[in-house]
């Protein structure tokens, strides 16, 4: 596991719609902490802190520290996020303590490594789909792996990759496969293009050049076209849902 991340948080005691919005016009995010056999916690965090730790992978797949001040800190994943549909705002964020006795089922990113150095990459007319982009995983929070990686140096054309396929660290067990082989599925496969499929190129032309001559219609919508009234709906969506953790 990489260096923990640290998550600054203030205890808040306004609750609802209401205050939920005067934290957002202040730049802030109302957020919950739950779970380890203690009550639910109301926190406010900084929305522009948060929005930079979400640029990390790690801060979806990882243990955070949520700290409360100097004293207090207790350990966390992230459980549900809730984002603004159109604007670069986080409505909201649900954490869940981890205990270090029990075991954590967490969705963690896959990824693919070796595919240029692969036959099949490197032959002509065939492609490497990835179709896997994340897998749930069970560990103890000491043994979870911020990712799992997938070699792919040794595909060729018309191989594929399984889930059970992939080395997975000690202590570590992808839950799918706890249910049988039949949850076996590709995370990769390579395959052979067709000359007459080409690139999709062809059609990006035909479809730039329909739009030019108003075959589509007007398909471009700016952010002022939204409403005011969708705005307000996702502020609500985000408010009714913190109501229900609490």
């Amino acid at each position: 596991m990489s260096e923990t991340t640290t998550i600054n948080v203030e205890l808040r005691k306004d609750v609802g719609k209401g205050a939920s919005r005067r934290l957002r016009r202040e730049g802030k995010v109302p957020g919950v902490i739950y779970g380890g056999h203690k009550d639910p916690v109301a926190l406010t965090l900084q929305l522009n802190e948060l929005l930079h730790a979400t640029e990390n992978e790690a801060f979806y797949a990882s243990i955070l520290e949520i700290k409360i001040d100097e004293k207090t800190t207790q350990q966390a994943v992230v459980r549900d996020m809730h984002r603004h549909p159109f604007k670069p705002i986080i409505m909201h964020i649900d954490f869940m303590r981890v205990s270090a006795e029990e075991v954590l089922k967490m969705l963690v990113p896959v990824h693919f490594v070796g595919e240029e150095e692969s036959p099949a990459g490197r032959a002509s007319g065939v492609v490497i789909q990835h179709l896997v982009t994340e897998v749930e995983i069970a560990a103890l929070p000491k043994d979870l792996p911020e990712f799992v990686s997938v070699d792919l140096s040794q595909m060729d054309a018309g191989d594929a990759v399984m889930l059970s396929s992939i080395q997975l660290p000690e202590g570590v067990e992808i839950t799918a496969l706890t249910g049988g082989e039949e949850n076996d599925v590709q995370l990769a496969n390579a395959i052979h293009i067709k000359e007459d499929q080409g690139t999709g190129a062809a059609a990006a032309a035909e479809a730039e050049a329909a739009l030019e001559e108003g075959e589509l219609g007007e398909i471009a919508v700016s952010d002022e076209a939204v409403s005011e009234e969708d705005e307000k709906a996702a502020d609500e969506g985000a408010a009714d849902k913190e109501e229900g953790d609490e």
